[in-house]
């Protein structure tokens, strides 16, 4: 379809039989037909709520019927779908200009990737365990082969599984401890309600029916004679545990969680001397362990939960090891106790607590136990044997990521670990423990060429108003001037906890290598600079993640980095809430703003004890249906509620029909409420992909189609292409 075409479809859509939804129109402007918007209708919903009442003009987006939307797309109400595809239209063609480039991008970055790639083998016992892709595939293959060389067995050829699906996703896999069993947990629409399929390896079939209505979360008994999964229930939230027969039986209950608030999973530990079962929300846990001697036994709770305690256990060989913020420690310690008497009580100090220093995962071989700490935005890895001795893994760059990754057989002294840079590609080590010699096993391969010395990385510490510093980290070519001219690409999320590693990615090249800096705000809401970083922007101090990022900007602008109007600010989730909020605080300092399945509508969603994740997050942002200093709160900076009459730059919002985490009609209300209320002119564009979630389309090129399309806004917006259009 060329662009005259996309806008034509785009006003015919408006005026279709029994589509009242929208309306929009052909304008003409210098001669040349322009592309006019869909208008949302206003169906003022009134809200009242502790004493307060807010009107919603667009609560109409939202599918009554919701659930069975995420589970079957094709039951969209129509008046909804014709909005949302005449919007996927309008934005069809206002960006239809940047299509060479999309393709450019998209061909750049698919040359960026070795096609037949393989991941490293993980050894077990006599096999050894990787996945690889053959060239063109969208989809991995999960194979084995004999440790001592042989032939290749392949497990599961996720292509296969996906042909004549529009969205396929293989969200975990296990082979049973012996080794005769193969699962797997397929997404087969984006909601993230899966499927999970046992394999026998030795005659190549199912053994049992699927596995329906699943996290996607399970595990194998250590004897390999049951299988424990999670399930997902219509709200799309894990409530309960069960098991049965891993070649097929009786499903039984283990374990039904009480409260809607909590989320669940379940794991064996690295001995496999439990099957482990974890209750956390964003504040508080508790385990229960099931002996692998008895796989059938009632789960037995490790140390009962208690308001604002966390903790996470492992088994190691003679003890637990556990890692908490016990006794006001922040930023975490690890603590032991005999096998017998887990609870508190019994917790006794192995690594103290340093202020400072957050210690974000454990992980245990029958020999030494394994650390990864964060700092000041980066990481190291710390390597303890059993008698106390410790020493470290570090890497002296100013931005890196180190990544733990463990080993996959306890009684090995093999452990294996990751480095890159925003430079430099990903090298994957095998490390002994006790030699403490590394070997090589892979270096990521660029197969269009890569240079690591053509690009500069840097950190700025950016002042906040309270006069914390804002680690931010750039990526810039060499030849790419710092005097201001340069566009920027400033990402963020700050939230949950979550940092944002400084590393490697093959895909951001394509904006960098067009004189982009790429610059990632490490901001308060994320652990970047420690546990404290997180817990000083949640709930009522969520702002200082908006300002932090707004402060990271400022910097860049002060140090001759950017200028104000030549940033692209780019999150998603989460971080697209924090789009949303800097876009309403600050919109002068962005040429163009990306929202990827955007967080925006915080007020309505947090009131919304349907919804998957409202209950779970009420730690993390308030309870606006109970505490009214929350809910005024809330209302102060959730970006859909705060859209005021203003100059906002260039908008592209981005959702999945399937979401169930951010729901596609986040995305589509912020775009109905902004187009009528900025002054700017400036297009606000909505893309929905009618056929995937969270997380995107599914296949590994098609997915870079859609990185296309985000990277090609972000040139467009700063050289303000639609002014030619």
């Amino acid at each position: 379809m060329n662009r005259r075409e996309l806008i034509a479809s785009s006003a015919a859509l408006a005026v279709a039989a029994g589509a009242p939804a929208v309306s929009a129109r052909t304008a003409q402007s210098s001669g040349a037909p322009m592309p006019v918007p869909p208008v949302a209708k206003k169906v003022p919903a009134r809200i009242e709520q502790l004493g307060r009442v807010r009107i919603d003009d667009y609560q109409w987006l939202k599918d009554d019927n919701w659930q069975a939307v995420l589970r079957d797309p094709t039951l969209i109400k129509a008046d909804v779908k014709d909005y949302l595809t005449a919007e996927n239209a309008y934005r069809e063609a206002m960006m239809a200009g940047t299509l060479p480039m999309q393709a450019a991008m998209f061909e750049e970055m698919k040359g960026r990737i070795k096609q037949d790639d393989s991941s490293v083998p993980s050894p077990d016992g006599p096999w050894e365990y990787y996945t690889r892709f053959r060239t063109g595939d969208q989809h991995p293959l999960f194979c084995r082969r004999p440790r001592a060389g042989g032939e290749e067995q392949i497990l599961l050829d996720a292509n296969a599984l996906a042909q004549g699906k529009a969205y396929s996703r293989v969200a975990a896999t296990e082979h049973s401890p012996d080794q005769s069993l193969f699962a797997y947990a397929e997404d087969a629409q984006g909601s993230e309600v899966h499927q999970i399929f046992v394999k026998d390896l030795a005659t190549g079939r199912m053994v049992a029916d699927p596995i329906g209505s699943a996290t996607g979360n399970f595990t194998f008994s250590p004897d390999s004679a049951w299988i424990f999964w999670t399930n997902r229930n219509d709200n799309g939230r894990s409530d309960k545990i069960f098991r049965r027969p891993a070649r097929g039986g009786e499903t039984v209950l283990v374990y039904e969680e009480a409260d809607e608030g909590m989320f669940t999973g379940v794991g064996r530990t690295s001995d496999d001397a439990f099957v482990m079962i974890t209750i956390n929300d964003h504040e508080t846990s508790e385990a229960r362990a099931i002996p692998a001697a008895d796989p059938t036994a009632t789960p037995v709770v490790l140390e009962p939960r208690h308001a604002g305690l966390q903790y996470d256990a492992d088994h190691w060989g003679d003890r637990w090891v556990i890692r908490t913020n016990a006794d006001d420690s922040i930023d975490f310690k690890v603590v032991e106790a005999p096998t017998g008497t887990p609870g508190k009580a019994s917790w006794k100090d192995l690594i103290p607590h340093t202020p400072g220093r957050f210690i974000e995962n454990v992980t245990v071989s029958s020999g030494h136990l394994a650390r990864q700490e964060r700092a000041d935005a980066n990481t190291r890895i710390i390597v303890r044997d059993r008698a106390g001795a410790e020493h470290g893994i570090a890497v002296d760059e100013p931005a890196y990521a180190l990544n733990l990754l463990g080993w996959s057989e306890f009684d090995s002294p093999m452990m294996r670990y990751s480095y890159n840079s925003p430079s430099t590609p990903t090298s994957t080590f095998d490390y002994d423990m006790s030699s403490r010699e590394r070997t090589l096993k892979k270096v990521q391969e660029v197969p269009s060429g890569h240079d690591p010395a053509d690009y500069v990385v840097e950190r700025l510490n950016a002042p906040a108003s309270d006069g914390e510093l804002v680690p931010v980290t750039l990526l810039r070519r060499k030849d790419t001037p710092v005097d201001g001219s340069a566009p920027v690409l400033l990402y963020g999320y700050g939230s949950y906890g979550i940092p944002m590693a400084a590393s490697f990615s093959t895909s951001r090249l394509s904006l960098v290598d067009r004189g982009f800096i790429w610059a990632i705000a490490h901001i308060r809401g994320g652990s970047d600079k420690g546990w404290n970083w997180f817990l000083n922007a949640r709930r009522m101090t969520k702002k200082n993640t908006f300002t932090d990022f707004i402060a990271s900007a400022e910097h860049l602008i002060e140090r001759n980095y950017a200028r104000a109007g030549n940033i692209v600010a780019y999150g998603g989730s989460a971080g697209g809430m924090l789009m949303g909020a800097v876009n309403n605080m600050r919109p002068d300092l962005w040429a163009g703003v990306i929202g990827q399945v955007p967080f925006v509508d915080v007020l309505n969603t947090m009131s919304d004890t349907s919804l998957p994740l409202t209950p779970p997050e009420w730690p993390e942002w308030g309870n606006p249906l109970e505490d009214a200093e929350a809910y005024d709160y809330i209302a102060s900076y959730s970006p859909y509620d705060q859209i005021t009459s203003q100059a906002y730059p260039a908008i592209l919002a981005a959702g999945g029909l399937s979401d169930p985490r951010v729901t596609y009609w986040e995305p589509a209300k912020w775009v109905a409420r902004l187009r009528p209320a900025s002054t700017s002119g400036k297009p606000i564009l909505l893309k929905i992909n009618m056929e995937a979630g969270h997380g995107g389309a599914s296949g590994r090129f098609d997915y870079l189609k859609e990185l296309a399309v985000d990277y090609a806004f972000a040139v467009w917006a700063v050289e303000k292409g639609w002014e030619r259009a």
